[in-house]
């Protein structure tokens, strides 16, 4: 990692002063943050996912989202489920975002 990736992490802080991982992914694209989580939409090849990190837990969720016209509801879909370019650009958000991409992979 280059020294200005670094203290682009050491300068995301919130308004108390501390350290706030979700600040990083909001400049990340398609990334939108809400309090402590953050949330980014997927769509590709016919399948949609909302994957979510809550930075509390310290943990990413991925929810499987129904077509539009589907009227069904958004279920929760565990990780080897979810095609793997999806997982890797999760883990280089992450990581661009100073959150360490392992914890994509924790269980819950």
């Amino acid at each position: 990692m280059s020294e200005d990736a670094a203290s682009d992490r050491d300068d995301r802080v919130d308004a108390e002063g501390d350290s706030d991982p979700t600040a990083g992914l909001a400049g990340r694209e398609g990334w939108h943050v809400e309090g402590a989580a953050a949330r980014v939409h997927y769509e590709g090849e016919g399948d949609r996912y909302s994957v979510e990190y809550y930075a509390p837990s310290d943990c990413v969720l991925y929810w499987k989202v129904p077509p539009e016209d589907g009227g069904e509801t958004a279920v929760p879909v565990g990780r080897e489920t979810v095609p793997n370019p999806l997982r890797e650009r999760i883990r280089m958000d992450l990581d661009a975002a100073g959150i360490d991409p392992e914890i994509e992979r924790r269980s819950l």
